[in-house]
Order: C-alpha cells, then structure tokens, then sequence
C-alpha cells in the first residue's frame, strides 16, 4: 500500500455566504479560515500552516496570515494554478504534514469579482491585458475562456459528434442537486426545454453552460489522520491524488482541445488509493462549462474518448443516477469558487453531512482544472481509511 493512503485526513472546513456578498476578497478568505477552526474545534495559535490561493480580485496574497495574526507559521505560501490549485494545495498540506513541517495546515481560497450596481458579465470584462494578439483578438469577439472553451467544445462536436442536447445534459442534472443544496444560487428547476431557449454566449455554449460568478470563501484544514479523528467532525481521508499539467505548443500531436491532463494523472490518483476507476462512488468535477465535465469524464477512464456525450445521458450523473457527479449543483448552479468548488462538496460528501443529497461515498474523485485544459490535480477521498 501506498504511505500515503489514508495517513491524511481534512479535519475543517468552512464556507462563508455566497453569491452577492459585497465584502473583500480579504475579508472573506479571513472569515473562510475562522469558520474552519471552528469547525474543527481548534484554536487559532494551533495552526501552523497556511496555504493561499485568490482568485481574479486583489488582496488575498501573502499578507493574508498578518491579517490573520498568524505569526508563527512553520509554512507559509501563495500558490496559483488558477482552477487546479485547490487540490493542489491539499496535496502540498498533506505532504508537509506526513513529512512533520507543521501539524495543521489550512487552504484557502477568495474572490469578490461581483460589485454592487454592476451586471455579472462585467466581474471578468477588460482581462485582455497588454498582449497585443488578445487585443486583436477581442476586437473580433475572441475573447476569454468562454471563447476558448466553446472552441473545445466544437472541436469535440466535430471529432465525435457531440450534441447539443449532450451539454444540456450536464446543466439539467447538475440543477437537479443544486435544487436539494441550500447554499446554490441556482434552485429553480431546469428542463432542456429551458436550457435551449436561455440566451447563447458563443456557441456552442448557451448561459446555463457556463459556470456562475461568485462572491465568497472557501478554507480546508489538512492533519494526519490520527489527529483528526480526535476532533469535532468526521475525518475525510485523503485516499490519493495527483497532479499533471501541459500546454499546446503546436509542436504536439496531442489534441489539447478535448484531451487533458487528466489522462496522465488518474492512474496515479488510482495507484495510492489502491482502487480502480469502477470503485468510484460519486464524482466531483471541475465545471467550468458544461464540456468540461464530459471531456474529464473521458479523460479519467469512466467512457471512452469520445464517449462522453452518451455517457452522461438518461441522467446518470443526476439524483438517482448510477454516477453521481457535482452532487451540490457545481459551478453552474451552486457557486463558483475555482477548485474549492468540487473541493468543498467532496468533503461535506466525504462526511455524509450532504443531507437530501447524500449520495454513495465510499470512493469521491474530485478534480481541478485550470487553463484550457493544461492544469489538473486530482484527490481520491473517502469516509474510511484503506
């Protein structure tokens, strides 16, 4: 067995409202980490790491454990690996606590994209920077991730006839969890009829493909597995991960645009949990856009390429399904906080605390993406130990 199966275990979590909540990003991130002591029923001078990822917004950064009045950290970093960095921030606590740099080491992400009076399109308006080609490019409408994801998704259409109705899929089903989740933006019902009459953003994606944009915080405490179980809330232990990452140089024969690093990095999630891909009870996937699930299905060896438009129809991710995936109504219909998306529903899963929408947890893949397709981290997490 692997020495890393099972000897880590998140011991804390907290979330802080979502949505329209006008506060800093700082403030937010600050309130994400207290709430998460809380829940773990630790003091704040027993904290002795902090791992911190913001997102589009400034003032979460380095300074973050001086406003937190953590002065003794034994570790201490800002990370960036945009959607990946919140599974790659629990990999890096687990390591550095199996390896006795710290005893309890906090994650955390924030972002306030969302300002008072100004339409949810504007939070992610005027990103072209200084790059010349973007510039050129945004002039003739290409641009941002929503344009490079629907090419993604074409390129995928086009090479394996992926449908419309396929996409929609994903958004039906996700809404139908987030319909049982409190904490979702999105609760109203959502059929396919509503899907594709909801306004396009580029095609192929209509509204409901694309992920929200959201205010709020999200913390993650990681121990060893011996000291969280002597804490307030059930251990969720860390079976297995894995990170990978590539781009598209042009000089590849790699389809970047519907193949990613998660076909690298699955078999090494799987080896340290000791499982295979149909151990799987239920996944938690990064859905920045309703392709990203199907194409990370592929990758992760649930279908073949190409196989994920069929896979996810007759509401096999959804309640009921054989698969449930995004058991919170992910990004689309939840909440949208980069990677601690899936993150955070994995681990409320992880401790059956999911209530209407518990669902089988026996073995949870959750995933994080980041860029178009080139950044991936994986974790394999479960209620028991190996």
């Amino acid at each position: 067995m692997h020495p890393m199966n099972s000897a880590m275990a998140v011991c804390g979590l907290g979330i802080t409202d979502m949505g329209r909540v006008y506060r800093s990003a700082q403030e937010l991130a600050i309130e994400a980490v207290y709430l998460a002591l809380e829940d773990a029923g630790l003091a704040k001078n027993e904290l002795d790491g902090l791992l911190i990822n913001s997102g589009i917004t400034p003032g979460v950064d380095l300074q973050l454990h001086s406003a937190l009045g953590l002065q003794e950290l034994n570790v201490l970093t800002f990370m960036q690996g945009f959607g990946s960095s919140a599974g790659q921030m629990l990999e890096y606590a687990a390591m550095a606590v199996h390896n006795g740099l710290a005893n309890y080491v906090c994650c955390v992400f924030a972002d306030s994209p969302l300002k008072e009076n100004k339409r949810t399109g504007a939070a992610y308006s005027n990103r072209l920077g200084t790059n010349p080609i973007a510039a050129l490019m945004g002039i003739y409408g290409f641009a941002g991730a929503n344009a490079m994801f629907a090419l993604a998704a074409q390129r995928h259409m086009d090479l394996y006839g992926t449908t419309q109705e396929q996409l929609g899929q994903v958004a039906v089903s996700q809404r139908q969890w987030a319909h049982m989740n409190e904490r979702a933006t999105k609760r109203d019902p959502l059929d396919m009829e509503t899907y594709h009459e909801s306004p396009w953003v580029v095609e192929p994606f209509h509204v409901l493909d694309c992920c929200l944009v959201t205010n709020g915080g999200v913390a993650v405490i990681v121990t060893t597995a011996d000291r969280a179980k002597d804490l307030q809330q059930p251990p969720v232990y860390l079976r297995g991960f894995a990170q990978g990452h590539n781009h598209d140089t042009g000089f590849t024969n790699v389809d970047a645009l519907v193949r990613g690093p998660g076909e690298k990095i699955a078999a090494k999630a799987l080896h340290m949990a000791d499982a295979k891909i149909d151990d799987i009870t239920q996944c938690q996937l990064y859905d920045c856009y309703t392709y990203t699930v199907i194409e990370t299905l592929e990758d992760y060896g649930f279908c073949a390429k190409g196989e994920g438009g069929a896979f996810v129809e007759g509401g096999r991710l959804g309640p009921g399904g054989s698969l449930p995936t995004n058991t919170g109504g992910g990004s689309l219909s939840s909440y949208y906080m980069w990677g601690m998306t899936p993150v955070s529903e994995g681990i409320i899963q992880g401790r059956a605390q999911g209530g209407e929408r518990q669902a089988p947890n026996d073995l949870i893949l959750v995933t994080g993406n980041g860029g178009i397709l080139n950044y991936q981290a994986a974790l394999v997490l479960s209620p028991t130990p190996a």
